[in-house]
């Protein structure tokens, strides 16, 4: 029987270690996938400590997947994928089909959503299997360790930004220039907004300028943010990419009336908003998950249209452990990514 290597923990908050599993044959509306590259998303920190109810052990992390399909399983004749075919799998990774989100269509918030990691075996792997719905093609203009970062935190900024208030010309901001927040700027800019990069530190103003901000918002300087946001004219929407709930709640009375605060980095502290902020401007909170397979697909192409690319650091799988103590020390630039070969 021939084997494949995984980089697992083995117990809550343990460390990685490698193991050998045994390769097995992909059940009916699966695939086995041949990991070429796998990032490591600051969500994989809930599952490795069992943060979530479901987690078991030894568990391989893992939902920003880049690779190459290595077998079909049963049933998957009129879905279009061979043998060979490049995909990607992130946090979306697979849904129930049946249940009232499914039904309406709106599969990312599936109540019994997969996610690899969680549900079943992630991406810090050699192989993995996955549901087919999972799958999203990846652009020939991609290399796998860009593709894999996309699955996940690419298309969680993307969606965020399109299916946000914002139009072309309007102004919007993006909180943070961390592994979430260096992408958001590119989009952002790409998409045809305005674009305001907020951050800490005089210093990084030059890097927002360099992924496409036209405007440069140092949060450490004295004037307080929503101030800041108001001098260029408020904000149509202000993206929260940091995971910083004060950081969150200083940029409310920096949006125009009805404007919108979307958030997608996720802090367990309460936002500090008050009722006051949002009636008086009819402005709106709303968070906001990842995407599906087909919006993974749409954020690669976009990527590649416009040349936007994930700044990683990778590193092979041997190496798992490292890494991901290196992005929960808040020291990746900008995004770790496993690979293999």
């Amino acid at each position: 029987m021939s084997t494949y290597r995984v980089a697992q923990v083995r117990a809550a908050g343990g460390p990685f270690e490698l193991a050998e599993r045994e390769v097995q044959e992909p059940g009916f509306g699966h695939v086995r996938i041949a990991v070429e590259a796998c990032g490591v998303c600051h969500s994989d920190a809930m599952f490795v400590h069992a943060a979530v109810p479901g987690v078991t052990f030894p568990e391989v992390p893992g939902h920003e997947v880049a690779g190459q399909i290595e077998a079909l399983g049963a049933g998957l004749q009129d879905w279009g994928w061979q043998v060979g075919d490049r995909v990607a799998v992130g946090w979306f990774g697979g849904s129930c089909g049946h249940c009232t989100p499914c039904r309406r269509g709106d599969f990312i918030l599936c109540t019994s959503l997969k996610t690899p990691g969680w549900t079943y075996d992630g991406g810090f792997a050699e192989k993995m299997i996955a549901p087919v719905d999972a799958l999203a093609r990846i652009s020939d203009a991609l290399a796998p360790s860009d593709a894999g970062p996309m699955a996940c935190a690419g298309v969680t900024v993307f969606n965020g930004l399109r299916r946000s208030s914002a139009r072309p010309g309007d102004r919007v901001a993006v909180l943070g220039l961390g592994g979430l927040g260096h992408l958001g700027v590119q989009y952002a800019a790409a998409m045809g907004f305005e674009t305001v990069a907020i951050a800490r530190g005089a210093e990084k103003a030059d890097f927002a300028k360099q992924l496409g901000a036209h405007h440069y918002v140092d949060s450490t300087c004295g004037t307080p943010v929503a101030e800041s946001l108001q001098s260029l004219g408020g904000m149509s929407v202000v993206l929260a990419t940091a995971g910083n709930s004060g950081a969150i709640s200083a940029t409310v009375d920096g949006l125009a009336p009805r404007g919108e605060l979307v958030v997608i980095g996720a802090d367990s502290d309460p936002l500090d908003i008050v009722p006051f902020q949002l009636i008086m401007g009819a402005r709106v909170v709303r968070g906001h998950p990842s995407g599906t397979a087909q919006d993974v697909m749409d954020t690669m192409e976009f990527s590649a249209l416009h040349g936007i690319r994930p700044m990683t650091e990778n590193v092979p799988l041997d190496d798992a452990d490292a890494a991901f103590q290196k992005m929960l020390a808040g020291k990746a630039r900008f995004r770790m990514v496993l690979t293999n070969g």
